[in-house]
Formats: C-alpha cells, sequence, structure tokens
C-alpha cells in the first residue's frame, strides 16, 4: 500500500512524506526524531537511490546538508500522504515483542483511507491505537501537515 500511495502522489505530482514510528530497527538520523517518530519526504528531488522494497524503505537523503544512509522497515511506517493536500493512509503499527527479530518481514497492514483536513491547511496529528473514541484530537503545530485517521 505504501507503494500505492507513493505512485499516486507522484503520478499526481505530489509530494509524499511518511510518517515513521522509530525504534532500534529504523536507521534515521536520531536529532530530527520528535516525540518517537519523524517525518520523512520521499519525492524524487528529496531522495536518490530510493528503494520501496517489500520489507524496508531505504534511500539516502541530507539532513542539515550531511548525506545519510536511511533505512525503515515498512512495518514501523504509520502513515503515507501528500504534503499539498493531507490525504493519504495510515497504518496499525505492530507491536514488537521484546527480543524479537525486528528484520522479520511486516504482515499487511489495515490501511486506513485519509481525506484532506477541512480547513485547507493540512496538520499532522495521528491519532494513536491507544486513543479512544472520545479523546480529543491532536493539536497541530505550526504549518505541519494533519491527518485524521478515519475508520
Amino acid at each position: 500500500m505504501v507503494r500505492a500511495m507513493y505512485d499516486w502522489c507522484v503520478d499526481n505530482q505530489l509530494t509524499p512524506f511518511i510518517v515513521v514510528a522509530v525504534d532500534a530497527s529504523v536507521r534515521v538520523p536520531v536529532e530530527f526524531v520528535r516525540e518517537g517518530e519523524i517525518v520523512l519526504n520521499i519525492s524524487m528531488g528529496a531522495t536518490s537511490n530510493l528503494v520501496l522494497g517489500n520489507d524496508y524503505i531505504d534511500f539516502k537523503a541530507r539532513f542539515g546538508g550531511i548525506a545519510r544512509e536511511i533505512s525503515v522497515p515498512l512495518n514501523r511506517v504509520s502513515a503515507i500522504y501528500a504534503r499539498e493536500n493531507g490525504q493519504g493512509m495510515t497504518f496499525p503499527l505492530e507491536a514488537v515483542p521484546a527480543g524479537a527479530d525486528t528484520a522479520a518481514p511486516a504482515q499487511a497492514p489495515n490501511p486506513v483511507v485519509l481525506s484532506p483536513a477541512s480547513s485547507g491547511a493540512p496538520a499532522l496529528g495521528l491519532v494513536s491505537a491507544e486513543s479512544s473514541p472520545t479523546d480529543p484530537p491532536a493539536t497541530p503545530k505550526g504549518p505541519r501537515p494533519s491527518l485524521t485517521r478515519v475508520k
């Protein structure tokens, strides 16, 4: 599903972003991780050698002018969306038991199709699996895009 959403973004001249829940299996610059997550621009202009594999997303990107190798297991991608309109999908994160092999392939997640925020300006506010339907939605911070999980 991540590859399909990526292709949809590229075909519609939109910028694909992924939201990654960071753990020991994810190779990203830790100084850019906020609250256990990192948002990555995976557009052709922002990456080189992008490989959307069956188990991992691998690419090279510049962070603060320094080239870094990025490797993200697909089971750690919690969302993919278009920066321009906020449309995309969220995916439930799998619980990884302590001591489990983090290189094991992910099971197929149940994706959730998202629609753009009603305000016209998307802002990132993912609803976690621990949130109940009565919890207020996360408040957007600054000009970041927003995703609302639709069930």
